[in-house]
């Protein structure tokens, strides 16, 4: 047996659990199905994800002179057509003392090198075009895995495959979460020349919120911005089949329909085809067994709305990668490090779950949008969107956030600010067009209320 541990898949979780493991001295052979670097969305990046790149050591490797990269201090949130919005900075969080505040957006294809790279300099092996084709054992001390590239062994195997889930799927533990607002598909792409006035600064994303869905706007570079669109899947299936729009076309579709989207791109170059990607939301739980854990979105996939996949990737393989190392040096029961691991996700997830479950809940957008809430609750969320969960979030924050959630309750029957409409894709007519000083002025009267 030439290895100690398998890890399938090379993105941040695996290179991160790679890294600590051949640091702690132990045989890591990395099985990746791609060759890096590679294009993968997910750019956008959260507090939180600073303070795990400090606990790895690796912060020195991901400064801008080495990592093209945009400052983002916050987010800014508004309906499609303009007219109500907020914007958050991390800074104003109740954020435990020392926790970054602030956190950037890149390209996945130079940071996921970078971390790998950092994996094998500190001595695990890389195998690329390693596409795993079969799980043929997995038992403690006991695992085989047959792949494009030959036959592995090792004593555990830590799934890092990403949506692939290849355990999950080998042991049928994949299962949606049973809820019909987290059936949702995603279209997204890079553009150039994306107007970034106004709204869209350089130290904040833009969620852009509609009835049928929401788009994401991240600046990448100076130059180019990552846009998405996020429809709930009935609803894009419908429009494929009535209007007869291709899967490649559904985001210049959306775009031309939302008015503030369509503004800011009027003068963009747009990508020929977008990308896809489908099946939100789902669980492998247990996230460890016999001879594996699994870690990121292998473990479990959250909406993308609060940009946490990165964060749970790196934070589950942190982990399971201790977890894994006391095991093999006899210090801890393989049984006994799968009851914490499975408990330490279980937590890590719940509090991003519950955010996602109430942000498609128009009650939790009016709130949201109207940018400040009493006794310093929206301090509160803003700490979870900056990703301050673990080990759990502090008193503080859980006690505001459970006032928050029966506020969200309240607003369902007895509305406590106004209702603000997010925009129809459906029924706004392609050739409306909305006034850049209807938005500046939507902004600015957002800024003086947040403030």
């Amino acid at each position: 047996m030439t290895h100690d541990v398998l890890i399938l898949g090379g993105g941040p979780a695996g290179a991160a659990a790679a890294l600590q493991l051949a640091r702690a001295g132990h045989r890591v052979a990395i099985l990746e199905k791609s060759v890096f670097p590679r294009f993968h969305v997910g750019e956008s990046l959260i507090p939180a994800d600073t303070d795990v790149f400090r606990k790895l050591g690796l912060a020195d490797l991901l400064t801008p002179d080495r990592l093209p990269q945009v400052r983002k201090d916050g987010v800014e949130f508004r309906t499609g057509d303009g007219a109500h919005g907020s914007r958050i900075k991390f800074a104003d969080g109740l954020n435990p003392r020392g926790a970054a505040a602030v956190s950037f957006n890149a390209e996945r294809a130079p940071l996921d090198a970078i971390l790998l790279q950092a994996a094998t300099n500190a001595g695990a092996e890389l195998f690329p075009d390693a596409r795993v084709e079969m799980i043929l054992r997995l038992n403690d001390g006991d695992v085989a895995v047959q792949t494009a590239a030959g036959r592995f062994e090792a004593k555990y195997l830590i799934d890092a495959t990403g949506q692939g889930a290849v355990v999950g799927r080998h042991l049928k533990q994949r299962r949606h979460f049973d809820s019909a607002a987290l059936k949702k598909v995603a279209y997204f792409g890079h553009f150039c020349n994306v107007n970034r006035d106004h709204a869209l600064g350089d130290d904040e994303i833009s969620m852009i919120l509609c009835d049928e869905g929401w788009f994401w706007m991240i600046p990448v570079n100076s130059t180019r911005v990552s846009i998405g669109m996020v429809l709930d899947a009935d609803v894009a299936k419908d429009v494929q089949r009535r209007e007869r729009v291709p899967n490649h076309q559904m985001l210049a579709w959306g775009i031309a329909r939302c008015p503030l989207i369509r503004s800011r791109t009027q003068h963009a170059t747009f990508p020929e085809r977008n990308r896809v990607a489908s099946d939100f939301s789902y669980t492998c739980a247990p996230y460890s067994g016999p001879g594996h854990f699994l870690i990121g979105d292998a473990a479990a996939f959250l909406d993308p709305v609060f940009s946490t996949g990165i964060f749970l990737g790196l934070e589950g393989a942190l982990d399971a990668a201790d977890r894994l190392d006391r095991v093999l040096k006899g210090t801890l029961t393989p049984a006994r490090a799968r009851v914490g691991y499975n408990r330490f996700f279980k937590s890590a997830t719940k509090h991003f779950f519950k955010l996602i479950q109430a942000f498609y809940d128009p009650a939790f957008r009016d709130l949201f949008l109207d940018g400040t809430g009493p006794l310093k609750m929206h301090r509160a969320a803003i700490t979870l969107l900056a990703g301050h969960v673990l080990p759990k979030p502090p008193f503080a924050v859980r006690w505001r956030m459970a006032a928050f959630y029966a506020c969200v309750a309240l607003q369902r029957k007895v509305p406590l600010v106004k209702c603000k409409p997010a925009h129809s894709l459906l029924t706004t007519p392609i050739e409306e067009r909305i006034r850049p000083d209807t938005i500046s002025r939507a902004a600015h009267r957002s800024e003086a209320r947040t403030a």
